[in-house]
């Protein structure tokens, strides 16, 4: 029997929750190692030293025997290439799947980088709020570490992904034009047979799961499974700006892929 795979992840992170989402949806067997912003290094550094990779560093991290997928890009591929085309997010027919690959290469270099960074400029001064939506399906002395040395960890956090006052705004406009681009997209697709639009051709692909996925930092979708922070608990300028997030076509989209389409197994 063939033992299953190690997912070392930061729990919360949008990025692994792309990559589980695939794995999810596709029946993959999995142990995920959850872990705290930074101390994911503690896990992922010997997979680098062992493998002599420079790129497994971050997370998500997959892992079996000596095979290491170190991007969520490539988990994805990876899981497709087990499964049938119908049921593959990256469409086979060449102009769909260039299309996919656009849109899912542009959330990944755009809005994930966006929509974390301004997420965490609306979190990191609230001890209490941030540990919160950090902690779930982590080791509890990760959690108390953190707690102890919170004003270094959010220091180390603000200065590897360049967070300031300056860098959070160009953030939010940046997040608010990729969405618009994506409401037009979606406005741009025929309906399916169960009145439903994506943003390439008439099924979901991995341009909506990568969407869906790295919106959730300003969406906070209530069927997340590891960010669970209700928009009523966040400070009130970031709760204003997920309630108009949420309000735009794309938003819809983002909440509803997390509503209908999060826990769906096709295998």
């Amino acid at each position: 029997m063939t033992a299953p795979y190690r997912f070392i992840t930061i729990s919360a992170s949008h990025y692994c929750d792309k990559a589980r989402w695939a794995m999810d949806r596709a029946g993959i067997v999995y142990v995920e190692e959850g872990h705290l912003p930074i101390a994911h290094l503690r896990a992922t550094l010997p997979l680098r030293l062992r493998s002599g990779r420079k790129d497994v560093r971050a997370t998500p991290c997959l892992v079996r025997g000596k095979d290491v997928w170190p991007d969520s890009t490539g988990i994805l591929l990876h899981v497709d290439a087990g499964l049938p085309e119908p049921l593959r997010l990256f469409p086979a027919e060449p102009t769909l799947r260039a299309a996919v690959e656009a849109w899912e290469a542009r959330c990944d270099d755009d809005l994930g980088p966006n929509a974390r960074r301004l997420a965490y400029w609306h979190v990191l001064p609230h001890k209490d709020l941030a540990l919160r939506a950090l902690q779930a399906g982590v080791p509890g002395w990760e959690v108390a570490l953190v707690r102890a040395a919170y004003p270094l960890a959010a220091r180390g956090i603000r200065r590897t992904l360049h967070i300031t006052d300056e860098s959070a705004a160009r953030s939010l406009a940046k997040v608010r034009a990729l969405f618009a681009d994506a409401s037009a997209a979606l406005a741009a697709q025929p309906a399916d047979a169960a009145g439903q639009r994506w943003l390439v051709g008439d099924r979901m692909s991995a341009a909506d799961v990568t969407f869906a996925a790295l919106a959730a930092p300003v969406l906070l979708p209530d069927d997340h499974p590891f960010m669970n922070v209700p928009v009523e608990d966040t400070p009130p300028a970031f709760a204003a700006i997920v309630r108009e997030l949420r309000a735009t076509a794309a938003g819809a989209h983002g909440t509803r892929m997390y509503a209908d389409e999060r826990g769906r197994k096709v295998v």
